[in-house]
């Protein structure tokens, strides 16, 4: 057990949701849009590290990070700190009218990060799907083209744009026709069994030989807009060949590569960005989610060449807010100085323990997949796919104590804090495997009632 403020982790003491947490239910029934996904009823209270306590002072081992946001874990002194100094001396003066140090800074340590040799320039906004319309904004102007091609699976965000770009479920579009005209969705090599090399991925193929030839004029198409690994659709990894054959497809008709590194950027899979596993260099990078440790704070990295939009056509009021621009730079520091090195370090041993998990249940576990700490599988029912199951694990591990999330069709994604210790690891591979086995064992009850 993980010990937090003295007590052990996790610790339910009322099954939730408690007494305090369900006035707090009660109150949001009456206020909050009905849109939002609620997974199930944790009201939080505070949280540190890797460790969230409710309202009734339940303690939860969050696998979550805020949906991988929580990068260096909750409340991080170090990052704490920069942001209670920054909210002393400036909270807002607009960076896009106006200048101040910490967004010219974390701008100079972005630029310098980003793979590919040459100048790169930032743009900052609030959230991933606003680093994604400014990615498709600027794709437009800079190439001159219309059109722009994305993958069945992706989820690039719920503004319109963004929306337009995402393939991943009909619940995001349903309602809400028309969207962005021009914009066409191709496969994803999610069950490629080869395409070790560039020239044998069959889905960019399909690109060239299918879209570019019959509905997509090449010379109209401005960008092609990828997740190096796909994120709410199911955490795939793509198979070695994907990503340098897409370079290699928008290089021979000078269309733009846009890395949607939102949920992969930011030391989550290992290394800062996700397509540095396969040496690519995109021309646009869109992040969010967890370069600010929690604060609101997107950015879209360009090379300078293309950035080329003139004054006015693009901006954001709080984009490169000075507070969360302090908690960035906060954020890239403990990355470099050990963070992402023990995601990769975990995140080989999370791997490591769920494939021991499924060789157990093997009936209910299948495709366990990753890099770093981005890592999922999927769960079965009689061989098959089971989203209705997957949903049971998910709260099943709750009631538990374990904080998880589904993506996909079928899949339980685990994206912890990059802080999350081996200690902590072992948990809760304990735990799911206890999760398991109380699935199995309710549902042969349940046979053999019937």
């Amino acid at each position: 057990m993980w010990l937090f403020d003295g007590e052990k982790v996790p610790r339910i003491r009322v099954p939730p949701p408690g007494p305090k947490a369900q006035a707090l239910l009660e109150r949001d029934q009456q206020v909050m849009s009905p849109s939002y996904t609620r997974i199930y009823p944790l009201v939080v209270e505070r949280a540190s590290g890797c460790v969230v306590q409710d309202v009734d002072g339940n303690l939860f081992l969050d696998f979550t990070a805020g949906i991988a946001v929580t990068s260096t874990g909750h409340c991080h002194p170090y990052v704490t700190a920069a942001i209670k100094d920054q909210a002393d001396k400036l909270l807002h003066m607009s960076g896009t009218d106006f200048y101040y140090e910490p967004e010219i800074a974390l701008a100079e340590r972005l630029a310098a990060l980003a793979p590919g040799p040459g100048t790169k320039r930032v743009f900052f906004t609030n959230s991933g799907a606003e680093s994604l319309e400014a990615a498709l904004k600027l794709a437009r102007w800079h190439t001159g083209r219309p059109r722009a091609i994305a993958f069945f699976g992706a989820f690039h965000g719920r503004t319109y744009g963004a929306m337009s770009l995402s393939g991943s479920k009909l619940a995001h579009r349903r309602g809400f026709a028309p969207l962005v005209p021009e914009i066409h969705h191709a496969p994803f090599p999610r069950d490629c069994p080869g395409c070790e090399f560039a020239a044998e991925c069959q889905c960019v193929r399909h690109i060239e030989d299918t879209l570019l030839k019959r509905v997509a004029p090449p010379e109209e198409v401005a960008a092609i807009f990828v997740e190096p690994i796909q994120g709410e659709g199911g955490y795939y990894v793509p198979p070695p060949g994907f990503l340098p054959a897409l370079r290699q497809l928008c290089d021979r008709y000078g269309i733009l590569l846009v890395a949607d590194e939102v949920q992969t950027g930011m030391g989550r899979t290992g290394k800062m960005f996700a397509v540095e596993h396969w040496n690519v260099m995109p021309d646009i990078i869109c992040l969010a989610k967890g370069i600010a440790s929690g604060l609101p704070l997107g950015a879209m990295i360009a090379r300078a060449e293309i950035m080329d939009w003139p004054s006015g056509s693009h901006a954001s009021t709080f984009g490169g807010n000075p507070v969360s621009c302090r908690a960035a730079l906060a954020t890239i520091d403990l990355l470099e100085q050990g963070l992402m090195a023990n995601a990769a370090e975990r995140g080989r041993q999370l791997r490591e323990g769920l494939l021991r998990l499924q060789n157990r249940f093997p009936h209910l576990i299948a495709r366990v997949r990753g890099l770093g700490l981005m890592v999922a599988l999927d769960v079965l029912r009689e061989g098959q796919l089971s989203t209705a199951l997957r949903d049971e694990v998910v709260q099943t591990a709750f009631r538990r104590g374990l904080l998880l999330l589904g993506c996909g069709d079928a899949a339980v994604r685990f994206c912890p804090p990059l802080c999350v210790t081996s200690e902590q690891v072992q948990l809760a591979v304990q735990l799911l495997a206890e999760v398991f086995q109380e699935v199995t064992s309710r549902r042969h009850l349940c046979t053999w009632v019937s």
